[in-house]
Order: structure tokens, then sequence, then C-alpha cells
């Protein structure tokens, strides 16, 4: 079967006619006859193709833009295609046409930055901007709460007067600290340990429900309630420094009940809610890359402020927070998807009752009662984490992500002590530590991990990732001096890549409908992680302090942890882990939006395509194609053909 495509007059070198899209009409019919005008345009008019109105607005919108030029051609166009096949004058507005001048490419097949595609969407760059927002809140008051905590405790727990100098100013080499600072900062420290491992338990038991509950009604609603949660204990850390007999534990149990929600799960279910697969890695990087950025921008705050002013500053910034979500960020989730998991959930309930009904027929009501309580209440946190257990690819990914939480957690707890008692840290070092933590991850998150998930893809990004760690853990372990150590921190940047990929690649290989839940089943089993972690490695400390490797030997333990992920991360299928294939440097996902509606048909088609020469995948699925030679266009227009009869037979 013969096919033509439609080619106008205007002339331009080879370079240039790769970006030339012309309309394929993969039927023949006669030619028009030339027009009296030089600037003739041939058509190929076809008896079973019908272009409408909107359709070729629709082309000229996307050509140029707010031109009428671009609607006289489509009206000219539409009516030349549509009437006889005698010639057709063309207008004088689309005479004015420079022909010899390269045409625009449309806007839609433009290649756009990740940062352009990214800042485009509806609800990223908010939640970026809300990510930079609760680094700085939060990032204020590092400094403070220790110093502050400490004090309190030393005045109402061991005698400290009021009238006395901070417990802080004792923390020069040359003076004596007194028997109740000391006391008082044991008291913090377990307060604090306290604190943290309530927040982690209530993590581990609530962030799957979440998670789960937020396919079903929105995740906007779990954003504003985590904002809330976390705007109270910057409060009670200012209202303690204006009311000097409050207790402490008011703001660590507030402290702890942040971990009930955890928000940060949410805001990556609502990225994958509106990114396709390609962008969900560097999307989930370029929010940690916010996060650093505001972590990196609050110690300037500390040197400028005092500490009430820090509290204030910090709640403050926190409620701005809050009520930028109420105002500004929008649900992501879509109601077909939430109707879909609603659905999903009361099919599954229904199934559980009937099997509990079967299971428990012969038994009294308050039998039955109790079971249901159990089934339904204490295990539902486990059902729902039951999403990481589903094959062998989720557990391989969710080794990772434990491997990644319960070394981070280490790192975050136990260095800035390890450094300070083995190295001579102080408060400028360590103020600088934080410095090019914060900068080498935006770096890495913000600019790097775009660039590696394209050349490199997800697998590799995650295995490159776990590498790194290794490397910057053995170098805390064996350091010497100050330098080593900000070697160490800028190589660990890259390693908070890890996380984000992996948070990626698990949402692409579930539905639609379940990435709250797979969200808040990883961030249930980091949490276990962040728990595990600084004891393993406090554990490893404890038995090796003494030996020839001395205390560091924590930190190369950590390293070994990585090197074994560095193999677990190898071993994932590429299919699975990875959201393009890339050929000579060219992505081919497709899009999320494109994959929902593909039929299996469809799918086999894709697949033959993305193995042709042909550096394009819209060859089946597009409106529009680049061509330089005729020929292989009909030959691609023969097969399109081809299976559109073996379908129309079956």
């Amino acid at each position: 079967m013969a096919s033509h495509e439609s080619t106008s007059t205007y002339n331009s070198n080879e370079n240039d006619q790769e970006d030339h899209h012309h309309l394929l009409i993969p039927t023949t019919t006669t030619t028009p006859s030339p027009a009296s005008s030089s600037q003739s345009v041939e058509f190929v008019k076809s008896p079973t193709t019908t272009i409408t109105d909107e359709t070729m607005e629709s082309i000229a919108d996307e050509t140029h833009p707010q031109s009428q030029t671009s609607r006289n051609i489509s009206s000219w166009f539409n009516t030349t295609m549509t009437g006889s096949t005698t010639s057709t004058t063309i207008p004088s507005s689309i005479q004015q046409i420079d022909i010899n001048e390269r045409p625009p490419r449309p806007s839609v097949y433009r290649r756009q930055s990740f940062i352009e595609e990214f800042v485009q969407t509806r609800g990223p760059p908010q939640i970026a901007g809300l990510m930079i927002l609760i680094a700085i809140g939060l990032g204020c008051t590092i400094g403070v709460v220790p110093a502050v905590m400490t004090n309190r405790f030393a005045r109402l727990n061991h005698g400290w007067e009021e009238s006395a100098a901070a417990c802080s100013t004792f923390q020069q080499p040359h003076h004596n600290v007194p028997a109740a600072c000391v006391q008082g900062s044991a008291d913090a420290q377990t307060a604090v340990a306290t604190s943290n491992l309530i927040s982690n338990v209530l993590t581990f038991l609530t962030s799957s429900l979440l998670g789960s509950w937020s396919d079903r009604h929105g995740r906007k609603p779990l954003l504003i309630a985590g904002m809330a949660v976390g705007a109270i204990p910057p409060f009670l850390l200012w209202l303690m420094q204006l009311l000097p007999t409050m207790s402490p534990w008011w703001y660590y149990s507030f402290h702890a009940s942040t971990g009930m929600i955890n928000w940060v799960a949410v805001a990556f279910s609502a990225l994958a809610d509106v990114l396709p697969p390609s962008m969900r890695a560097p999307g989930i990087g370029l929010l940690m890359a916010g996060f650093m950025l505001g972590f990196s921008l609050a110690p300037v705050l500390a040197l400028l402020l005092t500490s009430s002013q820090l509290s204030f500053v910090s709640f403050a910034t926190v409620v701005t927070g809050l009520v930028c979500t109420i105002l500004y960020v929008p649900e992501t989730l879509s109601p077909e998807l939430a109707s879909e998991a609603r659905r999903k959930r009361r099919q599954q309930e229904e199934e559980e009752n009937e099997a509990a009904v079967l299971h428990t027929s012969n038994e009294s009501t308050a039998y039955r009662v109790v079971c249901s309580i159990f089934h339904n209440v204490l295990l539902r946190p486990f059902q729902e984490m039951s999403i990481l257990n589903r094959n062998t690819f989720f557990r391989l990914i969710s080794s990772l992500a434990f491997f990644s939480g319960m070394v981070s957690s280490g790192d975050q707890i136990l260095l800035v002590y390890y450094l300070e008692e083995r190295l001579g840290f102080t408060n400028q070092d360590v103020s600088v530590m934080f410095l090019v933590v914060g900068i080498m991850g935006l770096v890495a998150q913000g600019l790097l991990l775009k660039p590696l998930n394209d050349l490199l893809g997800e697998k590799n990004v995650v295995a490159l990732a776990f590498l790194c760690g290794a490397l910057d853990n053995a170098m805390y372990g064996l350091a010497r001096n100050k330098t080593t150590i900000f070697v160490a921190l800028g190589v660990a940047g890259l390693t908070g890549m890890a996380f984000p990929t992996i948070s990626a690649i698990k949402a692409n290989n579930v539905e639609p409908s379940e990435q709250g839940r797979i969200q808040g089943a990883l961030y249930s089993l980091q949490a276990l992680a962040s728990g595990l972690g600084p004891v393993s490695l406090k554990f490893v400390y404890s038995q090796t302090k003494h030996t020839k490797v001395g205390p560091g030997s924590m930190f190369l333990f950590a390293s070994g942890l990585y090197l074994v992920a560095v193999c677990i991360a190898c071993s994932l299928p590429n299919d699975k882990a990875n959201a393009a294939r890339c050929r000579d440097g060219t992505a081919t996902a497709v899009p999320s939006s494109q994959r929902q509606h593909m039929n299996n048909d469809d799918d086999e088609e894709y697949m033959q395509l993305a193995s042709d020469s042909s550096f394009s995948d819209e060859d089946d699925y597009g409106t529009m194609e680049s061509t330089t030679d005729a020929a292989t266009a009909s030959t691609r227009t023969e097969k399109r053909t081809n299976k559109g009869r073996q379908r129309s037979a079956v």
C-alpha cells in the first residue's frame, strides 16, 4: 500500500529537517493541481481521515501560541483537506511567512529541562517551598534545644541556682563544668533519646496506615495535620524560655507526638501522583535538596539571634508553612484514583469479614469482638506494611531502605560526639560541618541526581550512592585530621541520593492508588531502622573502642553494611528498577498518563518500536513525526496499517 507525506517547498538543510514535524496521512488519493502562487503546497487527501476544526486549531496553537496566523493556517488547511481537489490560493497572511526560515518546533515536543517540567507541575513546587520553610524552622533550634534543656534540667532536678550562669558557658576547655550541669546534660540526653524512640515507634505504627488513608481521602489533609502538630514543639520551646519553672517534658512529649503524622512520606506520595516515573527520583531528590537548602541557611540565623528569638522564628516559620499548605498547596490525588482506592479497600474488608465469620462462626460474641479489634486495630499497621513483602523485588528494595536508614541515622546521631571526642571538633567546626552537608546535599540531589538518573538509571544510582556511603564511613573511621572529615562529608552528599531513588523505584512498581501506602510503609521501615542503627553502632563501639582500630570501628562496620547494600542494588532487575530504558543516551520512558491507557497490544507494539533504529517513541502514539526519508515513513505507515488490519480481524 503506497503512502505519501505532506511536504512543503521551503528549503532547509538536513540538520534542520530532523526537527521538522509533518502530518502523516497513511492513505492515497489524487494530488491537487499546483496553485498559481509559487508558494504552493501538495497535500494528500485521505477519504478515511477526518480533521476537525478543533484539531487543527490545537496544532496551530501549539506551533504559534496566541498567533492569528496559526488560526488562518488551520482554517485554510482544513478547508483544503475537506474540500475538492482543485487548486486553492494561499491566503496573504500565510504568504507572509518566511519559508526559508526554520519553523519553530511545537512546544509540546520541545525538550524541556527537568526544572522547567517540575515547576510546571501542580503541587511539587509548592511542596518544595514548604520543605525549605520547615528546614529553616528546624535548623534554627538545632543548637538551642541542648543548651536550653541542659540548663532547665540542671535547675529543676539538680539545684543549679537561677541566678548562676547558664550551663552552656562552661563548655570551654579551660572551665570546670559543674556537676549540676553534667547531670542536667545527662538528663537532657536521656529525654531526647526517649522522645526519639517514642517518635520512631509511632512512625513505625502509623505511617503505613496514614499512607493508605491518604490513598483514599487525599494528601492535603495529612499535610495540614502534620504541619499543625509540628508547630507545637517550637512554640513550647519558646514558651519555656519565658516561664522559668516550666517542665522540659512538655516539649519532649509533643516532640514525640510528631511521629504520629509523618508528613514527609505524604509529600513524597503527592509527588508520585503528578510526576511521570522517569521524574520521580529527581523530583523527590529536589524536595530533599530544598530541605538541605533551608538546613544550610539556618546556621546563619543562629549567629544573629538569641536563643529565645531563634525559638520564636522557628515557631513562626512552621506556622507560615501551615498557612501556605492550607492556601497554596493543591490536592494532587485525583478523584478517580481516590474512588478506586476506596473500592479496593471495601472489597478487601468484605473478604476479610467473610473469612472472619467463617473462622469464628461457632464462637461467642465477645470472642468475635476481641478478634475483630485485634485484627482491625492491632494488626492493621502490619497488614499495610505487607506491601513491602509483595515479591522478591520488593523485599530487595526494602532491605536497601533498611540499610540506608540504619546507617544514616547512626551517622547523624553519633558522628558529632565522635568528632568532638576524637578530633577535637569545636562549635565552629560543627557549624562548618552542617554547612558542608547542606551544600553538598543541595548539589547532589538538586543538580546531579537527574543527570545521573538519565545516564545510569535508578539501579546504578542507588549502587553508586551506597558505594559513596561505604567510602565516607570508612574515611570517618580512619580519619586522623579534620581535613579528611570534611572531604568525607563532601562524599556523603552523594549518599543522600539513595533514599529518594529507592522511594521512586517503589512508586514506579505499584498501582497509582497505592502510592500513599508504599511511601508510608517505606517510612515505617526507615523508622525501625533509625531506632536500630544507633544502637547497633554503639554496640560495636563498646566492643572495639579499646582495640587497635579504636572507636572508629563502628564507622567501618557501617561501611561494611553499605557494601552489602551495593551488592543487593546490583542484583536488582533492570526492567523493574529503571523507569526509562536509555538508547544512545535518549530516555524512552512512557509517560504515566499514556501508560495507563495502553492495552496489551499497545504495550507489545511499543516494545517493538523501542528496539527500532528510530529515536522517537511517538511513531505509533503521537500525531506528529520528524522524518527526512519518505521511503522510511512509507514503511512505517504500512506496518501500522497491517497491525490495524490484524486487530480488526481479531
